[in-house]
């Protein structure tokens, strides 16, 4: 599967920003799709995943309450709301995905072996 990220820009803190990622290739609804993002000198850092089939939805503690994770089987695309942002959620935001991924790893960058190229969003105080 390839993915295709998109929805990145310029926002101020406060703000609210809607993240794309539109996968290609066959069996959509058997993968996993998560956000991971990497800040300026910070490692990657898990934000969400959406399960294949029942779509069992994750988030970070960061994202809890402020990020909203979706995904259209039938568009073959992954979304992620974003509000209420801060400067912090500054970052390049990449979408991967993996097929039946294991409940344990989610939040593991190492197990998705498809990503797209990534997508900067910027918080403006």
């Amino acid at each position: 599967v390839q993915l295709q990220a998109s929805g990145g820009g310029l926002v101020q803190a406060g703000g609210s920003r809607r993240l794309s990622c539109s996968a290609s290739g066959s069996f959509f609804i058997n993968y996993t799709v998560a956000w991971f993002r990497q800040a300026p000198g910070k490692e990657r850092e898990f934000v969400s995943a959406v399960k294949y089939g029942v779509g069992t939805i994750y988030y970070s503690d960061f994202a809890k309450g402020r990020f909203t994770i979706s995904r259209d089987n039938d568009k073959k695309t992954v979304f992620l709301q974003m509000n209420s942002l801060q400067p912090e959620d500054t970052a390049v935001y990449y979408c991967a995905a993996a097929s039946f991924l294991h409940d344990d790893y989610y939040n593991v960058e190492q197990y998705y072996n498809f990503w797209g190229q990534g997508t900067q969003v910027t918080v403006s105080s």
